[in-house]
């Protein structure tokens, strides 16, 4: 293992640098930003990053917005470079919160060797586990106004007439992506790029697994037991 690769032990820490993994529609986003603010760390994702660096005109964004001009996706090393600038910046000294990143094992292992080279290790990576046909429930109900984008789901908060938002009465539309067919495709490529990436952090001994089919309530009591060190679902 590089020399930023956590080791057993490291959640002792002070500070606490955290990394969120789950499937979409595990959770994790909500969990994330629930945490950082009880915590008083930043909440990190690799896109509110980039709209950050795009609006501040940063020479990391910039270069990213020649790759976004033209339609492509911006390549890992400038993501690196994003997560680097952000890790680095005084508001993360106390810790982060990493939401969904990194995504695969070749980007877990360079951002071990960027955290060797900043002196930090990992305290705790919580893989929030869900099954298929769950993230499919959770996923394929939600609805989003044309007109205002307020959200919806037809099982958990579904709008007072069908169809129309109450807020200001567009309509609701289904995102593409939230297509049964859609998120099936999605769930195939994340098993495929996350399995290697959860037995990596595990063999590495900072592994929680978060069971996340039960009620907000439940999760949220996991994670902060997880974060504490005393999850009994830890690796």
């Amino acid at each position: 293992m590089t020399s930023g690769t956590p080791t057993n032990g490291s959640h002792q820490r002070r500070a606490l640098h955290l990394v969120f993994l789950g499937p979409p529609g595990a959770g994790k986003g909500t969990q994330a930003a629930r945490l950082a603010q009880s915590a008083g760390i930043p909440h990190l994702s690799t896109g509110d990053m980039l709209r950050h660096a795009l609006a501040l005109a940063t020479p990391t964004g910039l270069e990213a917005k020649q790759y976004m001009d033209r339609g492509e996706l911006v390549p890992f090393p400038i993501i690196l470079r994003l997560v680097r600038d952000k890790l680095q910046d005084p508001a993360s000294a106390r810790g982060w919160v990493l939401d969904g990143f990194p995504r695969n094992l070749e980007q877990a292992r360079a951002f071990a060797e960027m955290l060797g080279e900043l002196r930090r290790e990992i305290t705790r990576v919580l893989y929030f586990k869900v099954s298929d046909e769950s993230v499919i429930r959770r996923l394929a109900g939600r609805r989003i106004c044309r007109r205002c984008q307020s959200p919806y789901h037809l099982e958990f908060s579904p709008p007072k007439s069908e169809g129309i938002c109450d807020r200001c009465g567009g309509e609701l539309y289904q995102r593409s992506d939230d297509v049964e067919a859609a998120i099936r495709t999605r769930l195939r490529v994340y098993a495929d790029e996350t399995d290697p990436l959860v037995d990596f952090y595990r063999r590495a001994g900072v592994l929680a697994a978060i069971d996340g089919e039960q009620e907000i309530e439940g999760v949220k009591r996991a994670v902060d037991a997880a974060v504490a060190g005393a999850s009994p679902r830890a690796g």
